[in-house]
């Protein structure tokens, strides 16, 4: 019976850091996803743009000038990461999903076997 109970609370503990660990991949996606509407509204913002247009960009407090070929591509690249990494947390979240809901099947099964019989 100790020995149950022992499984029972590392299985619990298991679920509850899976659980976390979920929430924080989830945040993780949603700052991406942030980041990606933000680096999108940039891109349209270049297309908007006359092609004489002069582009700076911020590096700490000061403004530097940059060529239009150079910043398009550096949005571009930014939003092919970012799109590699929402797809690389998408597979860690389902695959913590899964392994969350086996753990909790496990933890429910062994709660119902230690339960006493009834008569």
């Amino acid at each position: 019976m100790a020995e149950d109970q022992q499984k029972l609370q590392s299985l619990s503990d298991a679920y509850q850091k899976l659980q976390q660990d979920l929430q924080t991949s989830v945040s993780a996606r949603q700052k991406l996803e942030s980041q990606q509407q933000e680096n999108k509204g940039v891109q349209k913002e270049f297309s908007l743009l006359p092609p004489e247009s002069n582009i700076y960009k911020l590096v700490g407090p000061v403004l530097l000038k940059q060529e239009r070929s150079e910043a398009v591509m550096a949005v571009e690249g930014r939003l092919e990461f970012i799109e590699k990494e929402i797809r690389r947390i998408e597979k860690q979240i389902q695959d913590m999903q899964s392994e969350s809901e086996n753990k909790k099947m496990e933890v429910y099964q062994l709660q119902t076997q230690m339960r006493p019989v009834e008569q």
